[in-house]
């Protein structure tokens, strides 16, 4: 069995989503860079091992990143998954779990990366808006994507409204992607992402128009 960390700094709405859904992996731990994150709250109501590890306790990036390192070595992780983690990770990092860490970012990338997705699309005026979830990579919001939520920006759409909309996209998406590298639907190999579903696209997109 896959047995998965998720690493949290907020409210945790998307560990909820995967608490939810029952996955086949395990959810082994969650880690938080803040004690107040409400995600560690619903980690600990679903009986799972929470630890929290303050990023301002630490000189640099990279002494943060060395102690998560050791707590996902200490719990045998499989899988990492980031949900709402608002740090930016170190290459060594990166490195150290790429292929085995997962994000979600709330645009259709590679189309607007990093902060203030919502804003700029409607700044843009685009037609569509979503979410991707992507395999992490040193490089921000530029690794491999495997699936996609796609919606209709509405013309009475605000930042507020695009946001919950796309929320709830990603509470639909996250686990499902989540669950096909569980089941080895989906595996990274040193060639590239493999489906084993042949009929599959590549991302896999779902709407909701």
């Amino acid at each position: 069995m896959i047995k998965i960390a998720v690493l949290v700094s907020g409210s945790g709405s998307n560990l909820q989503a995967l608490i939810d859904a029952n996955l086949s992996g395990q959810i082994v731990g969650v880690i938080s860079n803040k004690p107040e994150a409400f995600a560690l709250t619903r980690a600990q109501h679903a009986g799972i091992q929470t630890a929290v590890i303050e990023h301002k306790q630490y000189p640099n990036r990279e002494a943060f990143d060395d102690v998560m390192h050791q707590q996902l070595l200490d719990w045998e992780v499989d899988l990492v998954v980031l949900a709402g983690f608002m740090r930016i990770l170190s290459e060594k990092f990166v490195q150290a779990w790429e292929g085995k860490m997962l994000n979600i970012h709330p645009s259709l990338l590679p189309y607007y990366k990093g902060m203030h997705t919502h804003q700029r699309v409607l700044n843009s005026g685009d037609v569509l808006h979503g979410c991707t979830v992507h395999y992490v990579t040193a490089e921000l919001d530029a690794g491999q994507a495997l699936a996609q939520g796609v919606l209709k920006v509405s013309y009475h759409d605000t930042v507020e409204s695009l946001a919950t909309r796309v929320h709830s996209l990603e509470h639909m998406i996250y686990p499902q992607v989540v669950e096909w590298v569980c089941s080895g639907i989906i595996q990274h190999t040193e060639d590239g992402v493999l489906y084993r579903n042949q009929k599959m696209q590549e991302p896999v997109q779902f709407c909701k128009l």
